[in-house]
């Protein structure tokens, strides 16, 4: 019995894979083969011989799509505005910049600076790391304009959290992260690294709660460390700055509440299971004074934890000079040492 249209397309398409797919065509073949009683019985053999190369083409479909899938990954530098919590129906993103032909690079967690409440995931992205084979990731959070500290903090924690969560389907290495910021991005950045595993800081955002938000390293950049000190120790130009934005972040100014600025005060929440930290500050800075980092630098090394400071000689409050090639190597040593690449 000759075979109708259908299983006529059927014998084109196994002599094109046969011509271009040996082993499948014959693996196929076989297939059919062994899957019919009666190989005599033609009707029974086109029959069983369709239902088979239907059923292997779509096990060919799904896995191209798969590979497909997991080369766009692969392939892509930039995941824009993914979505991690959501506080009061506030829908919260972050990016993440990947390096290019690097497998599962190591991930740094980048807090954008504006006197904590200007600013956006889009501005300051050290993009210097990534070019040097680290993963990024910068991220949105409520600012003091939206929601007084320490919802800020348990932004960043919930976006921590999402990201180790989510790991495999970016492509990066969440085993070990480290947190980097500038200016007041720098502050929150110490307030979390310094902060793993408190209850008062962690919040109970998103939809990872059960996953660490611990960091492995923290690289800040003229940070605010001591809320209690930085207005006393501020310049006149630096205290027309600092004192409103604190007061707007903390809900009062630090001298009417102590215990909420000692709160979000990193030189207050040290303690001896703190991660390697590097601090950078310039030391013409007229907004945010050197000493803040100084007294970071003496709360870790009172502990005798691993700590670096890294001055910027003729720098302000930020400026090229912090990633120059001295500089700059410095803190990829630094990340290189603590987090790997």
């Amino acid at each position: 019995m000759l075979p109708d249209e259908q299983d006529s397309i059927l014998c084109a398409f196994l002599l094109k894979l046969s011509s271009f797919q040996p082993r499948l065509f014959f693996s196929t073949l076989l297939d059919a083969i062994d899957h019919v009683l009666y190989p005599a019985d033609i009707n029974n053999f086109y029959l069983k011989l369709r239902g088979i190369i239907v059923n292997k083409l779509l096990k060919s479909v799904l896995l191209i799509t798969w590979l497909a899938s997991s080369l766009e990954i692969a392939a892509q530098s930039e995941f824009k505005d993914v979505i991690y919590a959501s506080p009061d129906g506030m829908e919260l993103g972050l990016d993440i910049y990947m390096p290019e032909n690097s497998n599962n690079p190591a991930l740094i967690v980048q807090v954008h600076g504006g006197a904590w409440r200007f600013g956006n995931k889009e501005g300051g992205v050290p993009l210097q790391f990534v070019e040097h084979g680290y993963a990024v990731a910068s991220l949105d959070f409520r600012q003091s304009t939206d929601a007084a500290f320490p919802a800020m903090i348990h932004d960043i924690k919930a976006a921590i959290r999402f990201l180790r969560a989510n790991a495999g389907d970016y492509g990066y290495d969440a085993s070990n992260i480290a947190i980097t910021g500038a200016s007041s991005g720098a502050h929150l950045a110490l307030v979390v690294g310094v902060s793993n595993g408190h209850s008062d800081l962690e919040g109970n955002l998103g939809n990872h709660l059960d996953t660490s938000s611990n960091v492995q390293a923290i690289l800040s950049y003229f940070a605010a460390t001591d809320l209690t000190t930085i207005l006393s120790q501020s310049t006149p130009f630096g205290l027309g700055v600092r004192e409103p934005a604190v007061e707007l972040m903390l809900g009062s100014l630090p001298t009417d509440n102590e215990t909420l600025a000692k709160l979000a005060s990193p030189v207050y929440l040290v303690d001896a299971n703190d991660p390697p930290l590097l601090l950078l500050h310039g030391d013409r800075d007229p907004q945010m004074p050197i000493n803040q980092s100084l007294q970071m630098l003496g709360a870790y090394k009172t502990l005798g934890l691993d700590v670096s400071f890294d001055p910027v000689h003729g720098a302000v409050h930020g400026g090229p000079g912090f990633y120059d090639e001295e500089h700059l190597g410095n803190a990829l040593t630094f990340l290189n040492r603590t987090i790997g690449k």
